[in-house]
């Protein structure tokens, strides 16, 4: 039986925000943590690249 147990896909991990959490074992917080940490290192490099290229844009329209 665990073999097909591994054969089946993986639900993806997701987490929405304001899910109750009370269901979910340590490890999968844990999981969700890793996530959202890597989603917002994500938005911020993203953020960063909009805000420089903004700056970019606003010092030739400047000068």
């Amino acid at each position: 039986m665990a073999i097909e147990d591994e054969d089946r896909p993986r639900k993806k991990v997701s987490h929405e925000i304001g899910q109750d959490l009370s269901l979910l074992s340590v490890e999968e917080l844990t999981e969700r943590v890793s996530l959202l940490r890597t989603e917002i290192a994500r938005l911020e490099e993203a953020a960063s690249k909009k805000r420089a290229s903004r700056d970019a844009a606003n010092s030739v329209f400047k000068s």
